[in-house]
């Protein structure tokens, strides 16, 4: 694995990273991971892909992982203008690695936060992808998200918009242990396996609470995510995978998955795909149905 600080078009770096098979590779899988983790979470479903064949490369997202340690503030992409920022690194990330490893198929893949990250970068430049991934997506909240757009320009007001906000980390995430039963930690519902919640719980770059100005730049990206108008820019003919579990929270015990869908069919996309994992929580690739849904996974893209 080769590991890269890539400099982004307004001074920032990005810790990035290539992986390459042992021959010339089938197409190269792009992975944007989510929200307060770290693409190295990923290495096992990067391990994955390349003894299939693809060339795999993925980056830290701003206020994550070893960008932070670069550059930055944890849990915080940028002072202003965060979503679209965060989406147009992934273009520059994108198009660099494009440019230093050409190959003919190029497969973007993101989860949760990385799966709006990428429905929102095929509304821009969905013509640079051939296929799209989307584990762990979910709809807009609609009242909820312009209430906490409301109280989080309040708070960031009073308190400052670059400090963590506790109040918002808990009305975003405080309910997704609902419906477990004795839940052993705050993060069970992320997956069935113990010992990938607690490897979440003991990793320094993971489960920290983002900024004030994070909530309302995401809150502000999932509007764009959803808007009609926008999703009406991806092209038609693109496929699209989602697979989730069905008692993933994110995506509303599948509710929510399904209206994404339902989206995309009334924007005339053709090719939308639709997989739900019974039993399976957030974290499908942190999970014992790993093995499983990436064979899937990898069957859809090679289709």
């Amino acid at each position: 694995m080769e590991q890269l600080e890539l400099q982004m078009s307004d001074g920032v770096y990005v810790y990035a990273t290539v992986r390459l098979p042992a021959e010339k590779p089938k197409g190269h899988v792009h992975l944007l991971h989510g929200m307060a983790e770290h693409s190295g979470r990923y290495d096992k479903v990067a391990e994955a892909l390349v003894d299939a064949g693809y060339m795999v490369t993925a980056h830290d997202h701003r206020g994550h992982g070893k960008t932070v340690d670069m550059n930055g503030k944890r849990g915080h992409f940028g002072d202003e203008g965060g979503f679209p920022r965060v989406v147009e690194d992934v273009y520059e990330v994108v198009t660099y690695m494009r440019a230093q490893y050409p190959t003919n198929k190029f497969v973007l893949f993101g989860h949760s936060m990385g799966s709006f990250i990428a429905r929102r970068f095929i509304q821009l430049h969905g013509h640079l992808v051939d296929k799209v991934v989307l584990s762990g997506t979910g709809d807009d909240s609609g009242v909820a998200r312009y209430g906490g757009i409301a109280l989080g320009y309040i708070m960031g007001k009073r308190q400052g918009f670059d400090r963590k906000n506790l109040l918002l980390d808990e009305l975003v995430f405080g309910r997704f242990n609902k419906g477990i039963q004795k839940p052993l930690t705050k993060f069970d519902w992320l997956s069935k396996n113990p010992t990938h919640v607690f490897s979440y719980m003991m990793d320094e770059y993971c489960g920290f609470v983002p900024t004030t100005q994070f909530f309302l730049d995401l809150f502000d990206g999932l509007g764009l995510v959803h808007d009609l108008r926008e999703v009406a820019r991806i092209p038609k003919d693109l496929p699209i995978l989602l697979f989730s579990g069905d008692e993933d929270p994110v995506g509303n015990f599948s509710k929510g998955v399904w209206k994404v869908a339902k989206q995309y069919d009334r924007a005339g996309l053709k090719h939308v795909t639709v997989r739900f994992y019974e039993g399976g929580r957030h974290e499908l690739l942190n999970d014992t149905t790993r093995p499983v849904v990436l064979q899937q996974v990898i069957e859809w893209i090679e289709a």
